[in-house]
Order: C-alpha cells, then sequence, then structure tokens
C-alpha cells in the first residue's frame, strides 16, 4: 500500500484514465480497463483492512448509477449513439457509462476524501463537477443530452454528495 499523498494521486490519476478509457474507448475498454484500475485501486491504495468496506462502497455505486442514469436514459436524457455489445442492449445504458460509476466511488475515501468536511463544499461540488463532466463525456463520447438534464444532473449529484458527506461525517464520528 502506497503512503497517503502518492496514494492520492494515483487514485486521482487512475480515475482520470478510466474516465477515458470509458468516454473514449466506450464499452469493450470501459470492461477491461475498469477491472484493471479497480483492482490496481484496491492492491496499491486501500489499506488491507478497508478493502471489504470499499468494495461494498464500489457495489454499491454500481447499482446507483444503474438506478441515476438508468432512470435519466429511459426518461429520455441521453440519446447515445456509441457502441454497445450484443449482450448488452437489454441494459438501459451502455456499459461505459455504467463503469463510470464504481470508478467515481474509488475517490470517495481517496482523492475527494477532503471534500466531505464541508456539506456545503460537497454539495456545491457535486452540482458544478457533475454536469460539466457529463457534458465533456456526451461531447467526447458523440452522446447527445437532454435540455433538461444537465439541470438535472446539477440536483441530482448536489444531493448525492450532500448525502456522502454526511455519510462520511457520522462515520469519522463514530
Amino acid at each position: 500500500m502506497l503512503s497517503e499523498r502518492p496514494g492520492v494521486l494515483l487514485n486521482a490519476g487512475l480515475f482520470q484514465l478510466g474516465w477515458f478509457c470509458c468516454v473514449l474507448g466506450g464499452s469493450t475498454a470501459a470492461l477491461l480497463a475498469t477491472p484493471l484500475i479497480l483492482a490496481v485501486h484496491l492492491w496499491l491504495i486501500v489499506p488491507m483492512g478497508e478493502r471489504l468496506r470499499e468494495l461494498r462502497w464500489l457495489a454499491a455505486f454500481v447499482a446507483l448509477g444503474m438506478v441515476v442514469d438508468g432512470s435519466l436514459s429511459l426518461a429520455g436524457g441521453y440519446t447515445i449513439t456509441s457502441d454497445t455489445p450484443d449482450w448488452a442492449h437489454w441494459l438501459p445504458l451502455p456499459v461505459w457509462m455504467w463503469c463510470l460509476w464504481p470508478l467515481f466511488a474509488s475517490t470517495i475515501h481517496h482523492a475527494l476524501r477532503w471534500l466531505w468536511q464541508r456539506s456545503w463544499l460537497a454539495a456545491a461540488g457535486g452540482a458544478i463537477s457533475a454536469p460539466l463532466s457529463y457534458y465533456g463525456g456526451g461531447q467526447l463520447a458523440n452522446v447527445t443530452l437532454a435540455d433538461w438534464l444537465l439541470p438535472a444532473q446539477a440536483l441530482i449529484w448536489g444531493c448525492l454528495c450532500l448525502g456522502i458527506a454526511r455519510l462520511q461525517g457520522h462515520a469519522e464520528r463514530v
């Protein structure tokens, strides 16, 4: 396991690498890169005694991503023309988009740990950065976003990050 500062930098770098693999490489690249990146994350960054907790966060965000982005997709928030493997056509969103969620979750206790100390900052950070990420990803991956999607993403991610801040604050007080 790496010491804290190099671990935080590696965590941020792995997230960005994963984001670009998913957005630019599509579902096939996401299916190859995401498990590899998460394995490196668990092996080099997460202390041995915290790996089960980290795996729970990753699994929770896999499910949360399907609910949030799947619902927005079914509501017409995205028009996606990217690749989808034949076996995944029944999913409400492409695999690459789904893979972004556990990659984000991998930053919660590491690269973004500082953010959860102030709830208002976490909410503002989520409300601003997530829509920018969706907009940039949409431009790079040829995804058309509905006019209402970015304001909806701001609200969703502001609330989500506020919830994470509250959970993290509670976890540190216990």
